[in-house]
């Protein structure tokens, strides 16, 4: 439906702007697919902070890593999901909305401010897509999660 090329993206030259450039899609770790379209939507697997097939933070968020490195986290978390994304639709200028994002945070006993680190993925996507990036999420604690990433977090989205 959409004859732009990847090259003329408004989506990755506002990600340009940011100073973000995507990664190639991250591989599954285990057995699953990183994205599922159903109709007009797509579902992504549960991603993490790799930057560079690393993870950028490790630990629990209230212990090991401050808010705002969790929040850095769920940033690089979302990039990953774009790269996803993008690896699936060809072209994120076919990102109709951002409908939902489910975040969890491998958080220290006691630790409830989950709401906060997950910030960092919500307001990445409304710096990118405007108002299209403004959607339902929830922020859920975890007490481990896979790899000890401080951060999982999976979205679905409207497409064109």
């Amino acid at each position: 439906m959409n004859n732009v090329t990847t090259n003329e993206s408004k989506i990755e030259k506002r990600l340009l702007e940011l100073g973000i450039e995507l990664p190639e899609a991250p591989k599954p770790a285990a057995v699953y697919i990183p994205a599922q379209q159903t109709g007009n939507l797509v579902y992504t697997s549960g991603q993490d902070c790799r930057k560079d097939g690393k993870l950028i933070y490790e630990g629990k968020v209230g212990s090991d890593l401050t808010i705002e490195q969790g929040q850095e986290a769920a940033r690089q978390t979302m990039i990953n999901c774009l790269a996803v994304l993008k690896s699936h639709l060809g072209n994120l200028d076919r990102v109709k909305k951002v409908v939902k994002l489910l975040g969890f945070v491998n958080s220290a006993p006691g630790f409830v401010e989950q709401p906060y680190v997950i910030n960092g993925a919500s307001e990445l996507l409304e710096e990118v897509f405007g108002e299209a990036g403004k959607h339902a999420r929830s922020a859920i604690s975890s007490n481990e999660l896979p790899f000890n990433t401080p951060v999982e977090i999976e979205m679905i989205v409207e497409v064109e």
